[in-house]
């Protein structure tokens, strides 16, 4: 039997002076409360009780015995209190990895502010060393993960946090060398930056998108920050997260390609364990940064990019 519940019957014996007293406060019979009793004396290996026709009285060893199963089961409760209230509240340990390149963009900031609004929480904020098993950041002692691509796995819970918009794009003094690109397929003839993860290119929206396997790379990273200063330097076509190339784009560093068809924005998700309850510091981390990329908006620049490109034609 399960000595936890050994225990519980036997502190109620002793607390009510009998087995049906006892019975009665744990709705069950006393039978049973006997029973428990006397399965915890064989465990324990001593006599606990002295059972007679009218009451039961402790002896030596049960008294010291009941006083140490009561401590145990007085500390059990409490820390089922203090574990229940921990999750309830916004305060504690948090652990969160996600790939280099995501956080060194604006969820670097989004979780910074977070950590200033909510100082009872201390984040830990890893970047790199993610497993391609869904799972692993759990195992890992992690308890979100973010990623871009939508990952179906009953083991674990995904929410949406934004949208992050890519933009193909390569410097003026690249284009001058090699041309322009005027439609998806002459991607084929360009020089390309690659990232390791994302060889596969994606132009255009829904069915009349394109997709085109990158042959010709001429630079390879896992940083779109190293790909972006490449790109800058005139060593091909890169597709880039629009928010660290957006000044670029502005200045005429860098120009953008195949404006008309665009490519696809890439989802942020955010996952998290299992369990039929969010812990609270969770819930409002998830909470605050759904808002936070609310209100801070990757500007769009498509337009103003056309524009600076045909004033440098000019």
């Amino acid at each position: 039997m399960d000595r936890l519940l050994l225990m519980h019957s036997f502190v109620t014996v002793a607390q009510n002076g009998s087995f049906n007293g006892a019975a009665k406060k744990l709705g069950s019979s006393g039978s049973l409360v006997s029973r428990h009793v006397a399965e915890l004396e064989r465990q324990v290996g001593v006599r606990l009780v002295n059972r007679t026709a009218r009451s039961v009285s402790l002896t030596e060893q049960g008294l010291r015995y009941a006083e140490f199963c009561s401590r145990i089961l007085d500390e059990i409760a409490a820390e089922d209190v203090s574990i229940a209230q921990l999750h309830d509240r916004a305060e504690g340990a948090l652990s969160i990895i996600c790939p280099k390149w995501i956080g060194s963009l604006d969820l670097g900031d989004a979780i910074a502010a977070f950590s200033a609004e909510h100082p009872r929480i201390q984040v830990r904020f890893e970047l790199g060393g993610m497993s391609d098993r869904t799972y692993d950041f759990l195992d890992s002692g992690f308890d979100v993960a973010f990623h871009t691509r939508d990952l179906r796995d009953s083991g674990v819970r995904l929410k949406k946090i934004a949208s992050l918009p890519f933009v193909l794009c390569a410097s003026p003094d690249y284009l001058a060398r090699h041309g322009k690109l005027t439609e998806p397929n002459a991607i084929a003839g360009h020089d390309c930056l690659v990232h390791v993860n994302d060889p596969v290119w994606r132009v255009g929206h829904g069915h009349a998108s394109t997709l085109h396997k990158i042959r010709n790379v001429a630079f390879s990273s896992n940083s779109y920050i190293a790909l972006q200063k490449a790109a800058v330097h005139g060593r091909g076509i890169g597709l880039l997260p629009q928010r660290p190339a957006y000044d670029d784009l502005l200045s005429g560093a860098l120009e953008l390609l195949l404006p008309e068809l665009g490519v696809p924005e890439r989802p942020l998700f955010a996952i998290y364990g299992p369990g039929q309850s969010t812990p609270r510091k969770i819930a409002v981390f998830l909470e605050f940064l759904t808002a936070w990329f609310a209100k801070n908006p990757i500007p769009r620049i498509a337009a103003e990019n056309r524009a600076t490109t045909d004033r440098l034609a000019d």
